[in-house]
């Protein structure tokens, strides 16, 4: 099997693409659970988070499916939709699209740049929901909005929300933050256990002063993650049930990729956010596949240059991390 791949990026959540709009390629479910742990594997010459399909839809632009570095799938990526935002909206020669994903089709479109040179798409994240269930989550009562949960940490409070991949947040300190505190409680929060027993995604939050936070993330199905575009979104939003930023305003999401901008917008007791950031892309490359004998050759490699632009981002967001925390 011969497979062209464009490899990019979300705030440093790397993804490789495969465009199965002009090649044509036909994969089984279990082929593409079989990609994406054999190419995203970091001991390899390719290695990711994740591999983003991007298909023809039979009623929006394009469709996206996502599937993690452990061959699970994802129902929504928002570092990764910006990327495919990118692609399509340049295959399709526009500005705006829609992009069906599992749970919903989500408005994307090209944005002003975010910092110079960089290639700034704007997606939607919706829907946004707080029952319980749809995590789903074992709790005593319908929702979970800043509240501790017994045996999991005694010092910490969580939110859960689903948008639509599954999240609990928790706002911190600097310490908890400096702590293995994330770490012990994200792994058994996503190995077998009765609270969430799909898992989920589990985000520290430190404020940064008005508009502005730094969130970190261990990704369900990847562990932790320069970034991770629906936990920031889900993260601008607790914010803002807190009274810790506003509705309907930027606020600046630092991360260890770098920084996006979040909207959140309230209305009608609904709520859906834009993320806004960037969509880089590092290189192409054609790989031949074995998939019985679990191996590939990359046969041919471009490099692009857009990475150097996005460095001088990371430079200063890393010089304002030092200053804020």
């Amino acid at each position: 099997m011969q497979i062209e791949l464009l490899k990019g990026h979300g705030s440093g959540n790397d993804f490789l693409i495969i465009d199965e709009i002009t090649n044509h390629y036909t994969f089984s479910e279990k082929d593409r659970v079989n990609l994406a742990k054999l190419l995203c594997n970091r001991e390899t010459e390719l290695g990711a988070d994740g591999i983003l399909f991007v298909m023809n839809s039979d009623h929006a632009d394009a469709k996206m499916r996502v599937f993690n570095a452990d061959g699970s799938e994802a129902s929504m990526c928002g570092n990764g939709l910006r990327l495919v935002a990118r692609f399509i909206c340049e295959l399709q020669e526009k500005n705006e699209a829609v992009i069906e994903t599992m749970k919903a089709d989500l408005k994307v479109g090209k944005r002003d740049e975010i910092f110079p040179n960089i290639h700034t798409y704007q997606v939607e994240i919706s829907p946004v929901l707080f029952d319980v269930k749809a995590l789903p989550l074992n709790w005593t009562k319908p929702v979970l909005v800043n509240e501790e949960i017994p045996g999991i940490s005694d010092e910490l409070k969580f939110t859960a929300l689903a948008v639509p991949n599954p999240h609990l947040i928790a706002i911190v300190e600097t310490e908890q933050l400096n702590s293995d505190l994330q770490k012990e409680l994200s792994e058994e929060l996503n190995r077998p256990n009765d609270i969430c027993p799909d898992g989920v995604n589990v985000s520290f939050v430190k404020p940064l002063g008005f508009g502005a936070i730094y969130v970190r993330t261990f990704e369900r199905g990847v562990g932790f993650t320069n970034a991770c575009g629906t936990a920031m979104s889900a993260s601008s939003l607790v914010t803002c049930l807190q009274g810790l930023n506003e509705y309907e305003s930027v606020i600046q999401v630092y991360n260890n990729g770098g920084k996006v901008q979040c909207v959140v917008h309230h209305q009608a007791g609904d709520y859906n956010i834009d993320l806004i950031g960037n969509a880089t892309y590092l290189y192409r490359a054609a790989v031949t596949i074995d998939i019985k004998k679990e191996a590939f050759t990359v046969t041919s490699k471009q490099e692009l240059s857009e990475q150097q632009s996005y460095e001088k981002l990371q430079t200063e967001v890393q010089r304002l991390l030092k200053e804020k925390m």
